[in-house]
């Protein structure tokens, strides 16, 4: 039997199709998961990690837009609004949590919920910061990303001795606004330092004024070089510790690549870019439907050792040839 269907009902037909398309294409855009991002930094702070982070996402098949969401939360560098914004992502039913910058973030989230999945990204150990009770298998909800940049103290000190041979002071500089990433530094390094009978120096400071301050202690102190801890804080002020180096005639050592770039003396450490493109995949992982306890602790095992041999001639710095045959990069 054929059906004959007329104008007016087929032009109706074809308007309730095209007037359902909107709400597909809303239902859709509420089924797609959602990530919330939860960072101690400003928003302008370092766009170039949540880019990374990104890349990651989209390795593991996410795109931002198509096919997931991301709610972005930013502390401005205040640690006090971390239980805020991690309390309303948690409240927004966020699929997963991506925890970053260093601890506190990680530590805020596991102790608001222990049913979200949470993916951290630190620079320190996250079994000595409790943020997860084994390297192997992490907690029921928690994993991440450790480059353990912390744990280079050490090879710092090595580095301001053949920098600066004859060096008494050992002048490093720490944000007490990340106490765990402090405290985790501040012990290896007095070890390192008592070990080759050197003083030490610890200078705090957490925010752009407290580091100008941090200098001008360096000054009164005589201090012949600084070491700045890894710190997402202190990556993002990068442009600032360079140009008070060189105002200072200081050499800056460092575990972050950018501080060099920028103008720093030197650095060895983890790319930390890097390290948020696998968290970006761990995250993408997660929403594949694997559980976070079953991800073991993606731990960075290469260091970078990048050279700016342009600040070294400003120094009037003789860098040893055995450090420029390490180097895997060397800024000219």
């Amino acid at each position: 039997m054929t059906v004959t269907i007329g104008r007016r009902e087929l032009l109706a037909a074809l308007g309730g199709a095209t007037a359902a398309w909107p709400l597909a294409a809303r239902a859709q855009q509420a089924a797609m998961p959602v990530i919330g991002y939860l960072s101690p930094l400003a928003a302008s702070d370092l766009p170039k990690l949540m880019e990374m982070f990104r890349r990651g996402l989209s390795e593991a098949g996410f795109v931002e837009g198509r096919n997931v969401a991301i709610e972005y939360r930013f502390a401005d560098n205040q640690r006090e609004r971390l239980r805020i914004l991690a309390t309303d992502l948690i409240a927004r039913r966020v699929a997963v949590i991506a925890a970053t910058g260093g601890n506190n973030s990680g530590l805020v989230a596991k102790e608001l919920t222990s049913t979200i999945p949470i993916v951290f990204t630190t620079g320190g150990d996250p079994v000595k910061a409790g943020l997860v009770g084994s390297l192997s298998r992490p907690e029921a909800n928690v994993t991440g990303v450790s480059w353990f940049n912390l744990d280079l103290a050490a090879k710092h000190i090595e580095l301001v001795r053949e920098l600066v041979p004859g060096t008494q002071l050992a002048a490093v500089m720490v944000n007490p606004n990340n106490l765990e990433s402090a405290a985790l530094y501040e012990q290896p390094v007095r070890e390192a330092v008592r070990a080759v009978g050197m003083r030490l120096l610890i200078l705090n400071a957490g925010t752009p004024a407290e580091i100008d301050g941090a200098f001008e202690k360096l000054v009164q102190e005589k201090a012949s070089v600084v070491i700045v801890v890894a710190d997402p804080f202190y990556t993002a002020r990068a442009r600032q510790l360079a140009i008070l180096a060189a105002r200072h005639n200081l050499p800056l050592v460092t575990a972050n690549r950018e501080i060099t770039m920028a103008g720093g003396l030197i650095s060895y450490g983890n790319d930390v870019l890097d390290a948020y493109r696998r968290a970006g995949l761990y995250a993408g992982r997660i929403l594949k439907g694997a559980t976070p306890g079953d991800l073991p602790i993606d731990r960075a095992t290469k260091f970078d050792l990048v050279i700016n041999v342009q600040t070294a001639k400003t120094l009037k710095l003789e860098i040893p040839a055995k450090l420029l045959a390490l180097a895997d990069e060397v800024i000219e």
